[in-house]
C-alpha cells in the first residue's frame, strides 16, 4: 500500500511563490515516475508536471517557465516549486505515482489527499 501526503499549499498573492511537497511511503519510490495534478472547482483534474525515475521532466504549457518539479529519492519526496503564480493557478493540487512511457506520463491509482493553493490579492 502506497500513501502520498501533500503539503505546502496556502494563500498567496499574484506573482508570489509556493513550494509543494509530497512524501511517499514505501521502499520503491525511486523506480517510479511522479506527477503533480491540479483540479479547479467544476473542472477536470489535469496533469501539471511529471518527473520520471531518471529525472526527466515534463510540464503543461500553462506552467512552463514558472513551475519546477523535482524529486529527492533519499527522502521519498517530490516537490513542485511554483513561481509567478496567477489567479488561474488556484486549485487543489494532488501528487500521483505513475509511469512514463514514450515521454508520456501514465498515472497509477495512488493519489494523495490534495493541498489547496489559492492565488488572490
Amino acid at each position: 500500500q502506497v500513501q502520498l501526503v501533500e503539503s505546502g499549499g496556502g494563500l498567496v498573492q499574484p506573482g508570489g511563490s509556493l513550494r509543494l511537497s509530497c512524501a511517499a511511503s514505501g521502499s520503491a519510490f525511486s523506480i517510479y515516475s511522479m506527477g503533480w495534478y491540479r483540479q479547479a472547482p467544476g473542472k477536470q483534474r489535469d496533469l501539471v508536471a511529471s518527473v520520471s525515475a531518471g529525472g526527466n521532466t515534463n510540464y503543461a504549457d500553462s506552467v512552463k517557465g514558472r513551475f519546477t518539479i523535482s524529486r529527492d529519492n533519499a527522502k521519498n519526496t517530490v516537490y513542485l516549486q511554483m513561481n509567478s503564480l496567477k489567479a488561474e493557478d488556484t486549485a487543489v493540487y494532488y501528487c500521483n505515482r505513475g509511469r512514463t512511457r514514450g515521454g508520456r506520463y501514465y498515472p497509477d491509482s495512488y493519489w494523495g489527499q490534495g493541498t489547496q493553493v489559492t492565488v488572490s490579492s
